[in-house]
């Protein structure tokens, strides 16, 4: 078996562990977003370095949902320096700098892209969304987060934090496949963690039909009429959402 089919085979485990683990948690994610929805909220996504990659898998995308905010700043983030991403996502001083920017309130809900769930500012940021009024979701990975301990003021860890926890089910440190010479490769946070999103937005249409709300989707711009059908969602919302527009 070669590496490339030996990551195949344990992406595929480790997402079959996460959705049948976690059936009643993807159920409950759905229905806070289906009334953060149905009451005229917004849905904020958050994530700092590679989780960043899942804040975005949410945010204006052929079939996805139209009232969503990704909270990004470009420090915390990998492209103007990964090296430094790491060291200011551990600085809780971004908690209030991304709050005053980002005005959560009650109704509303945030959900956090976290593996480690170890570090200051995604831990503190659900803190003070909560203390708002605001229902957090966190994504993370429970056999990391259990096995190491908080860089946050508070103590506390991520799932320790939420309202709400998704857990991807990957292993400590990510990288899933190890090899002769010690090192690890293969992570499969961003995969699990795309899909199992995916799977609550899908349910929250499901959702929305049934009890006959609008939840907003976006066409994809590159088939026949989606500029002009997303044209109306974006001039909607993009006083709502930084970026939007």
């Amino acid at each position: 078996m070669t590496a490339i089919q030996s990551y195949h085979q344990q992406l595929v485990k480790t997402l079959d562990e996460a959705f049948e683990c976690q059936s009643e948690a993807l159920e409950a994610a759905a229905e806070y977003l289906s009334q953060t929805l149905h009451s005229g909220g917004m849905i904020y996504t958050f994530g700092t370095g590679h989780g960043h990659l899942l804040a975005l898998e949410g945010f204006y995308r052929a079939g996805g949902l139209a009232r969503v905010c990704p909270v990004l700043d470009e420090k915390l983030m990998l492209h103007i320096s990964a090296a430094s991403s790491t060291m200011e996502e551990r600085d809780v001083r971004w908690v209030d700098t991304l709050l005053a920017r980002f005005p959560m309130k009650k109704g509303d809900s945030l959900i956090i892209f976290s593996n480690s769930g170890r570090n200051a500012v995604p831990v503190e940021l659900a803190l003070s969304a909560r203390e708002r009024g605001v229902r957090v979701i966190a994504v993370t990975s429970l056999k990391h987060t259990l096995s190491v301990t908080s860089r946050a003021p508070s103590g506390r860890r991520l799932c320790e934090v939420a309202d709400l926890v998704l857990d991807n089910c990957g292993v400590p440190g990510d990288a899933a496949l190890s090899f002769a010479d010690g090192a690890s490769v293969g992570p499969t946070s961003t995969a699990v963690g795309a899909a199992l999103l995916q799977a609550v937005i899908c349910r929250v249409k499901e959702r929305s039909l049934e009890q006959g709300f609008d939840a907003e989707f976006f066409m994809s711009s590159n088939v026949d009429g989606g500029d002009a059908f997303n044209e109306e969602l974006i001039r909607r919302y993009r006083d709502q959402i930084p970026g939007l527009a």
